[in-house]
């Protein structure tokens, strides 16, 4: 059992925990296996995956997380019409009945069942195809919206890097901005004290017989 970890979450265990979950989604799985595959990956509980997810990885994969779900759609939807596309043994059935009622004009058995398989393959063949068409379609498909998703990745690290670059130089602004406050609060209390020192200071004036005296 992998030790539960109590430190904070770091940029590689937010990635991994959306890769993880936008992987289970677009295949049909269920949030709760995402977060259990998660918690073994990086030694936490599934339950503070799940946390960290809601809280706040979500946000950040709103674009990825519609196309992941665009593409479970496609997923159920091609497997949906696969198997009403899909010729089943019934149709054998249905052609071998049909040869009944093609005996009773006077066509052998042996020439009947050879030419209901002919029909029978010429049908599977062109449903193979079919299949075939719409798979290469759904993979075409498949392609674009995961280069989407790497693209979208990619701006939101893009983003990422300039929100902490903005924070950087905030912080380098406002220390600016404190050592000027200081400088200006140092410049007011020696202006106060030059001032203090020149009313301090001793006035004479002269009298009239030309002695100095003290003017308090």
């Amino acid at each position: 059992m992998s030790a539960v970890r109590q430190d904070a979450w770091s940029e590689e265990d937010d990635l991994v925990l959306a890769e993880v979950t936008l992987r289970h989604i677009r295949e049909g799985s269920t949030q709760l296996t995402a977060f259990e595959e998660v918690g073994e990956k990086i030694g936490r509980t599934a339950a503070a995956c799940g946390f960290r997810w809601n809280s706040c990885v979500r946000k950040k994969y709103e674009a990825a997380i519609q196309i992941a779900k665009a593409q479970r759609q496609k997923r159920s939807q091609y497997k949906k019409h696969a198997q009403v596309t899909m010729p089943s043994v019934s149709a054998l059935g249905m052609l071998e009945t049909n040869e009944v009622a093609v005996r009773t004009d006077g066509v052998s058995e042996e020439s009947l069942s050879f030419d209901t398989v002919i029909r029978f393959l010429k049908q599977w063949k062109h449903a193979y195809q079919e299949l075939a068409r719409q798979a290469k379609g759904v993979e075409r498909e498949m392609q674009e919206l995961q280069e989407e998703a790497d693209r979208l990745r990619r701006e939101n690290e893009r983003l990422s890097k300039q929100v902490n670059e903005v924070q950087t130089d905030y912080q380098v602004v406002n220390d600016d901005y404190k050592a000027l406050i200081q400088i200006m609060d140092r410049a007011r209390k020696l202006a106060f004290l030059v001032e203090e020192e020149d009313d301090n200071k001793s006035r004479f004036k002269m009298d009239a017989n030309g002695n100095l005296e003290r003017i308090e």
